[in-house]
């Protein structure tokens, strides 16, 4: 079989996405499945199906140690919490760059320790408090490569710690811990104490001094906060802690707990634990789709679950070795735990002729959530019999669990009792943004994000033709039906933004009930959506038993970190448009200047911009160091490459885009921990990449004012040859586009992704 034979010779996203992901150095499709299957004969003729897929970190990763590499297969990792102390703290720190020097995801939970202003016996006399060390571990995260990417990571602290407020504040700053996602762990105590209105306490005994940190907030105050800044923001997420240490198969063990959750919350896991992932494609289990006959083939998902917990446990023995560090290795054998999740269940509603989030698709996801947990159980079930039961297995405090009596068959508690269970941790939905794009097909149980993405054509004559580009499941239904427009869609065709948010928390729910893990899933609601509304959300999320919820606004302040464009007029302004090939554009002497001074890692460094007084782009680019800095000749050669690229006709956004890609220098990273006066930006091209836009930005204020002035209009401009991209609608003008692309992303699961290109952040 090919690549173009598996995922359709018409579906050249899918096939570009498997060829810069997946497949390793020109393998073929064949070749690249025997590699990540083991073998597996089963578990391959599932991939060819398209009924499942592994992990990205497994699809890339697998095999390839044989060559020397170091690799893990493991998506998701909590590193131990950092005790009280300097060297406790700057210990997590190694371990987050040796985890994502191999490719892992990590969390980590800050709420032991010290809150600002607790007495400590050095030369501060007080500590900054826990939210100070938060900065430290995103540098971390931005300056440990991942093949051309940045690690993704997870802080999150206590609801009852005193540092929580200024937790809350902190990414309100859009230039602080840029770097890592953030949740507060909520408990049952303060989401009662919301509802009734009453103070909560926040309380931290410092164990070496003795010292008790105590103040007391209005918990609905409090509440609201954290509501009004995750709807301002997208951040701090909700993990409500009691639920996700109460609704699993260890919540009887006493010597198991949580330690925090991985980047997108999907994984609670112990500290120094990790998980392997894999997806079932629900939507590929649908029998004779859009026809009254249609029905879901419970009978083929229970054997292809069957086979799926078998392949992730041999993925998980074979990745045993490789994992970063050795608590990771030893917390693996102890616990085994592995994540089987679903993608496409959107498009399986479609196919059914269910209305996403209506009562008839909660109770039909009810029912295929138990299959795939008492499916889940019994495999592990069979493999103990077979293997051995996982360390730390006591079959009677795992029977009694809430989750255990609710999600098995009897005949699946039987072999349980004989038997044990292979694994401590078995079902999770994790993002599959990258994964569903490439198979066309939604991701995780979120709703379809919208039928179809609008596109325009750019004239050369100035005429400008729209087109729709529907979504796959979409673009299905109307050949099938040989429909000329979506108009004439059924009304099952939903999209998330015509949701209400109770349906998509409903349909949650009904997930969560069988998942012993946890699911990252993102709320999308329209920019109109308010604060009270987003207040209602989080509780009705707590009262139907989630695990977390996270709350994304369209055209929130998060975007303006997220962006790579700028919005206000979806253009790039550069000089020479229309230049052949090779053709320079001459820089006469009525040129605006600009400049700015940069601290840098080594020093000082001046940035002279010249920008076309009539169009504000850029022409020229001097670069030259202080009394101190880096190589004077490498910045005249950059300022010398910069210039002939802008001349050459290539916009702004696209030379800026390219010295951010330069990735960071650790001199600059030492600056900025200990001096905290370095300019925006991780290394000397980037900080120069940061200046050009800012000054640009300020040359395009000043045309703009001056143009108002005069009442006069700008000046028309030579369009180039026609190029397909996005048309913002009225809500679209503040949303994030594709560092790769430039069109609209997307912000489901917990990651930003593109649907044009494939790229995707969970971060």
């Amino acid at each position: 079989m090919t690549i173009e034979e598996w995922l359709g010779e018409d579906n050249q996203l899918g096939i570009d996405i498997w060829s810069k992901k997946y497949c390793n150095e020109g393998e073929s499709f064949d070749e690249w499945l025997t590699r990540i299957s083991g073998q597996n004969e089963e578990v391959a003729e599932y991939i060819k199906e398209k009924k499942f897929l592994f992990g990205g970190r497994i699809l890339s990763n697998r095999g390839l140690n044989k060559e020397g590499r170091k690799v893990t297969y493991s998506n998701c990792y909590v590193i131990d919490p950092p005790e009280d102390n300097i060297e406790s703290i700057f210990d997590c720190a190694k371990k987050l760059a040796r985890t994502y020097s191999y490719g892992g995801g990590c969390g980590v939970d800050i709420s032991k320790l010290s809150p600002r202003g607790a007495k400590i016996n050095n030369a501060a006399k007080e500590t900054s408090g826990s939210v100070s060390f938060m900065e430290l571990y995103s540098l971390v995260t931005a300056l440990i490569g991942q093949n051309g990417r940045r690690g993704a990571l997870m802080i999150s602290i206590d609801s009852s710690h005193p540092d929580v407020e200024e937790f809350i504040d902190l990414k309100t700053d859009l230039d602080k811990v840029t770097k890592a996602n953030i949740s507060i762990r909520i408990h049952e105590d303060f989401m009662e104490a919301v509802k009734k209105n009453e103070d909560y306490r926040l309380y931290y005994k410092r164990e070496v001094t003795g010292e008790v940190i105590e103040k007391w907030v209005n918990a609905r105050e409090l509440f609201h906060k954290i509501a009004e800044t995750n709807w301002d923001y997208a951040e701090p997420g909700a993990l409500f802690w009691d639920r996700i240490s109460g609704w699993n198969l260890l919540s009887n063990t006493e010597e198991f707990s949580y330690a925090g959750v991985n980047p997108c919350a999907e994984e609670p896991l112990p500290a120094g634990g990790s998980c392997l992932l894999g997806s079932i494609n629900l939507s590929a289990f649908v029998k004779d789709a859009f026809t009254e006959q249609s029905q879901f083939d419970f009978e083929g998902l229970k054997h292809c679950v069957e086979v799926s917990v078998g392949a992730l446990n041999e993925v998980l023995e074979e990745g045993l070795p490789l994992h970063p560090l050795e608590e990771q290795r030893q917390s693996v054998r102890r616990w085994r735990q592995i994540g089987l999740g679903i993608m496409g269940l959107a498009d399986c509603l479609i196919k059914l002729g269910l209305t996403y989030g209506e009562e008839d698709a909660v109770q039909m996801c009810d029912k295929i959530g138990f299959a795939m947990a008492d499916s889940a159980i019994a495999a592990s079930a069979k493999l103990a019999k077979e293997k051995g039961m996982f360390e730390a297995c006591h079959v009677d405090e795992i029977m009694s669990t809430p989750y255990f009596k609710e999600n098995t068959s009897e005949k699946t508690r039987e072999l349980v009792r004989k038997y044990g269970l292979r694994n401590s941790q078995l079902l999770t939905i994790a993002p599959t943004g990258t994964l569903s794009t490439m198979l066309g097909i939604s991701g995780g149980i979120e709703p379809v994000y919208a039928n179809y993405y609008e596109r325009k054509t750019e004239s050369l004559h100035g005429t400008d033709v729209y087109y729709k580009v529907y979504t796959k499941i979409v673009e299905d239904y109307m050949k099938r039906f040989d429909l000329k427009t979506d108009t004439k869609l059924p009304d099952y065709f939903v999209t998330a933004m015509t949701l209400d948010y109770r349906q998509r928390i409903d349909m949650q729910a009904a997930w969560q009930k069988h998942i012993d893990a946890s699911i990252s899933s993102t709320v999308n609601v329209p920019n109109g959506f308010t604060v009270e509304e987003t207040e209602g959300l989080y509780l009705y999320a707590y009262e139907k038993g989630l695990k977390g919820v996270t709350l994304f606004r369209d055209g929130c302040k998060r975007v303006g970190i997220l962006n790579t464009h700028t919005q206000k007029e979806n253009k790039k302004v550069s000089p020479g448009e229309g230049l052949k090939r090779g053709e320079i554009l001459l820089v006469t002497d009525d040129v605006v200047g600009k400049k700015r001074k940069l601290v840098t890692g080594c020093g000082s460094l001046h940035c002279i911009a010249l920008f076309d007084p009539h169009t504000g782009a850029l022409l020229e680019t001097y670069l030259s160091k202080g009394s101190t800095g880096g190589c004077n000749n490498f910045m005249v050669g950059l300022s010398r490459m910069i210039s002939i690229s802008a001349r050459g006709g290539i916009d702004i956004e696209t030379i800026v885009d390219q010295l951010n890609s330069s990735g960071s220098c650790p001199s600059y990273t030492a600056r900025r921990v200990t001096r905290k006066d370095t300019s925006k930006g991780a290394c000397c091209p980037m900080a120069v990449g940061n200046a050009l836009m800012d000054m640009y930005n300020e040359m395009q204020e000043e045309l703009a004012q001056k143009e108002e002035g005069s009442g006069g209009s700008a000046p028309k401009k030579v369009k180039k040859a026609p190029k397909p991209k996005a048309v913002p609608s009225a809500s679209q003008i503040d949303r994030m586009y594709c560092p790769e692309c430039g069109e609209p992303l997307i912000f489901e699961e917990g990651c930003n992704i593109c649907k044009s290109c494939g790229w995707s952040k969970c971060h």
